[in-house]
């Protein structure tokens, strides 16, 4: 089944992440356009999660430093495990185990391939595609690599072929309209769904074991997940008391703690 990875992993009885209905075929989604999202996950580190629909599921990649619309910038993106298609409007936290941490929404829309055949092209490892969201636009490729690109971890993943190098790929923009060095991350770093931040999403559920457990511990992304919980404390606390929580303070402190964490992890 192409979800037992994913079910593997995770303890449903306390992470909020969806279960997942029976794979739908392929043939069943036949005239509706196909659905992709980027989810920004501050789980031990900082990263974005790009989705895209084939096959009744989400095929999944995480891409440390996010995307880039910089055609001369090449991303490193793991392959990890196939998602559920209702993963892909999925913004919670997950408060242990597998992922722990905060998932944004960061990005969705349509995707289409470039390619007749994708199968095929998943298993060159040369995947083209447009992309149509509210943030990414435009034509993109997914490059598969040796493994040995910096950054690159090496075993067996959820990949193509079985191959023990197949998680490590390469996410680059392809020169058009919608390339450019605009750094999208930073300009538009809040949810797409509730166009909230980490500590708006956080503020909503607080569970306990952060308090003593945080997923996050150390380094760039502990100091991140510190503040971000102190924001999520005092937003709790505003709406708590009926006053309107300082978003303008909220998002300068949060803009400064993403930036600080990208700048560490190049």
């Amino acid at each position: 089944m192409a979800l037992d990875d994913y079910r593997r992993k995770r303890n449903f009885a306390r992470s909020p992440e969806p279960r997942g209905n029976q794979v739908e075929a392929g043939p069943a989604r036949k005239g509706r356009p196909r659905l992709f999202s980027v989810q920004k996950h501050l789980a031990s580190h900082l990263h974005y999660d790009l989705r895209l629909e084939h096959n009744g599921v989400l095929l999944s990649w995480a891409v440390p430093k996010g995307p880039s619309l910089d055609p001369t910038t090449k991303r490193l993106a793991m392959r990890v495990e196939d998602h559920p298609l209702d993963y892909g409007e999925f913004e919670g936290v997950i408060p242990e185990g597998y992922g722990a941490g905060i998932v944004m929404l960061w990005d969705r829309g349509t995707w289409t391939p470039e390619v007749e055949d994708l199968d095929a092209a998943l298993e060159k490892g040369d995947l083209k595609f447009t992309l149509n969201g509210y943030k990414l636009k435009g034509s993109w490729v997914l490059v598969r690599t040796s493994g040995r690109y910096p950054g690159a971890r090496g075993g067996q993943g959820a990949g193509v072929a079985g191959r023990s190098d197949a998680r490590s790929w390469l996410l680059i923009k392809h020169r058009d309209e919608w390339s450019g060095e605009l750094d999208i991350a930073e300009f538009a770093p809040r949810s797409v769904k509730s166009d909230g931040g980490f500590e708006d999403i956080l503020a909503e559920d607080t569970p306990a074991v952060w308090l003593s457990n945080r997923p996050a511990k150390g380094g760039d992304a502990g100091a991140m997940l510190a503040e971000i919980i102190e924001r999520a404390a005092r937003l709790k606390a505003e709406r708590a008391e009926g006053r309107k929580p300082d978003r303008r303070a909220g998002q300068e402190r949060s803009a400064r703690g993403t930036q600080r964490t990208r700048r560490n992890s190049r």
